[in-house]
Order: C-alpha cells, then sequence, then structure tokens
C-alpha cells in the first residue's frame, strides 16, 4: 500500500464518521450544549471541515472550498470568511447554527472531494516537502496531514459523543 492510499482510507473515515455522527438530527440537537460553555456538534463539524478545507487547500496551493464554493454565503455566519473556529469563545460557538446537517454534510462532502483529488497526487516523497517552517522541527507535508486527520477525527468523535448524550 502507498501512502497516498493509507492516507485517502484515512480520509475517508472523516467523512464516514461525521455523516453518523450527524445524520438525523435535528436544528436543536445539532446547537444543544451540555453544559454552559460546551461545543455543539454544529461548531465541532463546521470546524473540523473548516479546518481540513484551510490546511490543505494551503498545501495544495488551492482556494478554499469555503470561498470558492460559496460556502461562506450558505452558511452566512457572524465571521470572518477566514475563520476555522480555533481560539472561539463560548458566544462564538453559540453563532454557529444551521437548521439541518445536511448542509455540514454537503459542505464537508466537498471539502473531502478536493482533499482526495489532492492526495491521489501525491508520491511519497511528496510528503518529505516542508510546509510550515515557523516550527522546530519544520513541519512536512505528511506531518501536516497526519495533523488535519488526527484533529478531525478527535472532533467526529466529540460529536457522536455527544450525539449520544442527546438522543
Amino acid at each position: 500500500m502507498r501512502s497516498r492510499d493509507l492516507l485517502l482510507y484515512a480520509y475517508d473515515q472523516i467523512q464516514g464518521t461525521l455523516k453518523r455522527a450527524l445524520d438525523g438530527l435535528t436544528a436543536e440537537q445539532l446547537t444543544a450544549r451540555v453544559g454552559p460553555e460546551a461545543n455543539t456538534i454544529a461548531w465541532l463539524a463546521w470546524h473540523l471541515v473548516r479546518v481540513q478545507d484551510d490546511h490543505v487547500a494551503e498545501v495544495a496551493g488551492r482556494e478554499q472550498v469555503w470561498k470558492a464554493g460559496g460556502w461562506a454565503r450558505r452558511f452566512d455566519l457572524p465571521f470572518d470568511d477566514d475563520a476555522t473556529g480555533y481560539g472561539f469563545g463560548p458566544d462564538d460557538v453559540a453563532a454557529v447554527r444551521v437548521e439541518s446537517p445536511q448542509l455540514l454534510l454537503d459542505y464537508a462532502a466537498a471539502v473531502h472531494e478536493q482533499s482526495k483529488d489532492f492526495l491521489r497526487g501525491l508520491s511519497d516523497d511528496d510528503l518529505d516537502r516542508v510546509v510550515d517552517e515557523r516550527w522546530d522541527p519544520p513541519v512536512t507535508l505528511g506531518v501536516r496531514l497526519v495533523s488535519v486527520l488526527s484533529d478531525d477525527l478527535q472532533h467526529t468523535g466529540q460529536a457522536a459523543y455527544l450525539r449520544g448524550l442527546l438522543t
């Protein structure tokens, strides 16, 4: 198995897990909080997809799906179009509202398609390319892609856990 095939499989897992976590939820369940400052399922889903969109688009040298596909307008959130949810406080989390999980799932599917298109073109040697020199050691493409994968799977797991509490 080549590294790209493993990454494609792993990124597919994000989509499957997210769909199971969101499918059939109501707007109220998507925005319910189990504590006064707890993250919501809507915010977790939006944030994990925004991070994947932002980070993969950057290393791929492509425009984010969020902007290019008109998703920022469809979601109509009160944030700058560059926002990914990083550093958000409780009020920002509460502002991520959607009427149904379908909007989140459709955006996730569009980001997944762009991510897969990029991943399909990778060779093992590509994964050693340095993509961020702000860290010591500098971050390679392989490390960045696994970091996004890890973050996304953690957040999908959190959303699934919240679903279990709420349903």
